[in-house]
């Protein structure tokens, strides 16, 4: 019995050592919660950015990471692909130093995150985006004791991607992801890209598609807001190659074969002309019908594809049965 009251006086020790930490921790985060609306509200204007009230010509930098959670294949016809990813920014806020601060405050609330600045950035190349909510805003601000601020957010990106289908399905494309500043130029804000690893990709999986690599840059210069002024532009380049094996199975193989069955008529009696140029139309029927299931799901272009020739070569194989079978009964006549 004695034992049994041991164990539970144990527990209850536990249980209570539990509690108190638990009081203490809230605590602590409360006071420095406190500490951040207090910070907000002395003379914070979160419309200037970190280094204005410096009162120099230092630009803000804001280092950016991308994490692509899924990559959809490259649509031929619309030229654009879709993406799910993570959007990060880090930058530094001394306004938000404060030496009581001990640790990271991690805030989700959009009242809060509304309060202080952040980038005003979006994505140049993008056709539509459209934030996550499910269950909740995925967005997240981290705030460090040195006044390093974390800003993450998860958007669901289509992306435009102009491809070159001259050597399709043996194409190799480069599909981009630009990020830029919209409303600070150069003077004010400057992006970069975080020095390691700043586009890391989960398992992708893409039907048509194997990505042979990711590349980072800052954009090319262009022209169209010269006039308004410079901004800060960062750029993903994606190395794509198209797996070969859905155009193998139904496009190659099945010419290969509509071909190969076209040249029986070579081994039938010369005297059932009727015969051959049937089977030798039919392969080249079916040679043309397949060609023009493969056109309805390319965009119409004035150049010849790889694919194109593939399917000539076929109807030039179809066509010199139908005329041997033709001529065949003439010469033996």
């Amino acid at each position: 019995m004695f034992c049994g009251y041991t164990k539970n006086f144990i527990a209850t020790c536990i249980l209570l050592n539990s509690w108190i930490n638990n009081i203490s921790v809230s605590g602590v985060l409360m006071k420095e919660l406190a500490i951040l609306d207090k910070l907000l509200n002395n003379d914070y204007d979160r419309r200037a950015t970190p280094t204005n009230h410096l009162n120099t010509t230092t630009p803000t930098k804001v280092y950016c990471e991308l994490f692509v959670r899924s990559f959809g294949s490259p649509n031929p016809l619309t030229m654009d692909y879709k993406v799910d990813l993570y959007l990060r920014q880090k930058w530094r806020d001394e306004r938000l130093q404060h030496a009581d601060l001990r640790q990271p405050l991690d805030l989700s609330d959009p009242n809060l995150v509304k309060a202080i600045w952040k980038p005003e950035v979006y994505f140049p190349n993008a056709k539509e985006a459209d934030f996550q909510f499910v269950t909740v805003p995925n967005l997240l601000v981290r705030i460090n004791p040195e006044g390093e601020i974390l800003y993450m957010l998860r958007l669901r990106v289509t992306f435009s991607c102009m491809m070159n289908l001259s050597k399709f399905p043996l194409d190799r494309q480069m599909c981009t992801m630009e990020v830029a500043s919209f409303s600070k130029t150069l003077e004010e804000l400057v992006l970069e890209w975080q020095k390691d690893d700043p586009v890391t990709t989960g398992d992708l999986g893409m039907s048509q598609f194997v990505l042979d690599g990711v590349e980072t840059n800052k954009c090319p210069s262009t022209k169209a807001f010269a006039q308004i002024g410079n901004y800060s532009c960062i750029v993903a380049n994606f190395h794509l190659s198209r797996s070969l094996g859905f155009h193998l199975v139904q496009s190659y193989l099945p010419t290969i074969l509509m071909v190969f069955i076209s040249w029986v008529s070579f081994w039938m009696d010369v005297n059932s002309v009727p015969g051959r140029v049937t089977l030798g139309i039919t392969t080249l029927l079916t040679v043309s019908h397949k060609s023009t299931n493969i056109q309805e799901n390319l965009p119409q272009s004035s150049y010849v594809k790889a694919i194109d020739v593939s399917k000539i070569k076929g109807l030039d194989g179809d066509l010199h049965s139908i005329c041997f079978s033709s001529t065949a009964r003439i010469h033996s006549g």
